[in-house]
């Protein structure tokens, strides 16, 4: 998108103007695409954790991003991010409605049973070898204490893989209720590309898969490529448009309105690229087919025919603006 702007010549400070996503926490939707990612990046975090505690190769230093009591670990950020989305009222004291009720509460669950977890762990990894090491140092008067260290020690020991377990279980169930919530409010284009691009995730999660995720969220596989489509053609990520679009096709998507898309995609990928006339040809295609609709499609194809008149030069530049002339009373951007 930065491209697009330099070359039309538009400030960055019109990013709104543009159709960017400006901000994780700008708007509801665009809030819970952003609870979405961090979700996502936690439970795979958190299987790599389980991994590496069954392989007995589990540090402290590996819980810091997932868990802790600042930004840095992706809980409290997710944990945090729900509060502020579903907790709208002054002091935070009540949540919009039940579905979202639930799902920050799981949240919130998750994250203590978590902290429960690395502060268990803390105390295995750091206080355990320091206890066995001062305990041959120490006199036969500190026994009683020692022996309360090592009583304290083997407990926590022992709840260490049921905590882990617990934490996992909750992470299942809590991306249930997620799957819910997006069902519920999730037809909207930065959730849908956040899934398509965490495809290899979702994998990983097992059924539903992106395929079933798209049809529950968005009524049917084909109508979540489309928006995603949609929105990546609005941010100005015009080959990423090209790949969801083809997908929308594959799982039976309306001919012709991904046509239509698609002819938009490739007009202003070859304006990017420089080549104006097959820009022309294929915005012209867009237009024509009685698609242009979506205000702010026709904002940035409407300011990207514009900038020709500084941008071509050559033999064909007359004929070129000429096209281009006739172009922008078709297109008719809204003020």
């Amino acid at each position: 998108m930065d491209r697009l702007h330099r070359k039309m010549g538009a400030p960055r400070s019109d990013a709104k103007i543009w159709g960017e996503y400006s901000s994780p926490m700008a708007s509801a939707p665009a809030s819970l695409a952003d609870i979405l990612r961090e979700f996502l990046t936690a439970h795979e975090q958190l299987d790599q954790l389980v991994e590496k505690y069954e392989r007995d190769e589990l540090a402290f230093a590996d819980l810091k991003e997932f868990v802790g009591d600042n930004d840095n670990s992706v809980l409290f950020r997710l944990k945090e991010k729900c509060h502020s989305l579903f907790r709208p009222e002054a002091g935070g004291s009540t949540v919009a409605n039940p579905r979202e009720a639930l799902f920050d509460l799981a949240v919130g669950s998750l994250f203590h049973e978590a902290m429960k977890f690395r502060e268990d762990f803390y105390q295995h990894e750091v206080y355990g070898p320091r206890v066995r090491s001062l305990r041959a140092e120490a006199g036969a008067e500190a026994n009683g204490l020692f022996h309360e260290f090592e009583r304290i020690l083997s407990a926590v020991s022992a709840r260490l893989g049921e905590g882990l377990a617990e934490t996992r279980s909750l992470m299942v169930q809590t991306w249930d209720q997620l799957r819910v919530l997006l069902s519920e409010q999730g037809a909207e284009g930065f959730v849908t590309r956040s899934l398509i691009e965490r495809v290899e995730t979702l994998d990983r999660l097992g059924p539903p898969g992106l395929e079933e995720l798209l049809a529950a969220i968005h009524g049917d596989t084909a109508s979540g490529y489309v928006i995603a489509g949609k929105s990546y053609l609005t941010s100005g990520h015009y080959e990423a448009a090209h790949r969801v679009l083809a997908k929308a096709l594959e799982y039976g998507g309306d001919r012709d309105q991904v046509s239509q898309l698609s002819a938009y995609a490739r007009g202003m990928s070859a304006y990017l690229a420089g080549d104006y006339s097959e820009s022309l040809v294929e915005l012209n295609v867009w237009v024509e087919s009685g698609s242009a609709g979506d205000d702010s499609l026709k904002k940035l194809a409407h300011s990207a025919v514009s900038s020709l008149t500084r941008l071509v030069d050559g033999e064909d530049r007359d004929r070129t603006l000429d096209s281009a002339a006739i172009l922008l009373e078709k297109i008719h951007p809204p003020i």
